[in-house]
């Protein structure tokens, strides 16, 4: 059975404190929010075992700090979507704005068109599988996870990233700073079809080229002064 909350009905607040309290109480029930109108901070901090589809496009930090459920945006998502997310699944069947991931710990975050500019910011251990295209500085400072992407990527990929592993099938327009090109493995093929299995995307490990970071920088050296 699936509970519907409305927001021409109900206020925001109202509706994420029902989420809230039900994913606390460990219900792993089905909800579906209809007529969201771009609402910001929708379906945020969930944490637990929870189904909530949401029947339009969303705003700002859908999604946020998500732990255990999975979430579903039949529609675009704003800014910020699955920021500081911890675990469990949210997937945007249309487009996502800026910093999508942002600082996510785990879980899978599935676009299934493009993301715009830095995606992945600051990562820690989330997947991301991204449909479409991404764009300039997207990975910014990368510490762990892989984000992958089946279209092509912006200016400065991966620009002063740790050990976060990036797969691109497409071109990169131009890779960020102490981001190189590095050899895909066997180990990183398997670790890229197990997401794209999961993410239901259609294409071959095989298509992808692997980059990571040189290790140039993590600490100061004055030979190389001038990238810092």
């Amino acid at each position: 059975m699936t509970t519907t909350l409305d927001l021409t009905a109900t206020d925001l607040r109202a509706v994420n404190t029902t989420l809230q309290a039900a994913a606390r109480a460990q219900a792993n029930e089905d909800y579906e929010i209809i007529n969201p109108r771009g609402a910001h901070a929708m379906a945020c901090g969930l944490d637990g075992p929870l189904a909530v589809t949401i029947k339009g496009s969303t705003g700002y930090y859908c999604a946020g700090m998500n732990k255990e459920a999975t979430v579903t945006v039949e529609g675009s998502a704003g800014p910020g979507v699955a920021e500081n997310m911890m675990s469990g699944t949210v997937t945007i069947e249309g487009d996502a704005s800026q910093y999508a991931g942002a600082t996510g710990h785990g879980g899978l975050l599935n676009i299934k068109g493009n993301a715009s500019s830095r995606c992945g910011i600051s990562m820690k251990g989330i997947d991301i599988v991204v449909h479409g295209n991404i764009g300039h500085m997207s990975a910014f400072m990368a510490q762990k996870g892989n984000l992958v992407v089946l279209g092509d990527a912006g200016d400065a990929l991966g620009d002063s990233l740790y050990e976060a592993r990036l797969f691109v099938r497409g071109s990169v327009k131009s890779l960020g700073a102490d981001c190189i090109e590095k050899e895909m493995r066997p180990e990183h093929l398997k670790i890229l079809a197990k997401l794209l299995d999961e993410a239901g995307a259609d294409a071959k490990p095989e298509e992808f080229k692997r980059y990571g970071s040189a290790r140039k920088l993590y600490n100061f050296n004055i030979d190389h002064a001038d990238e810092y």
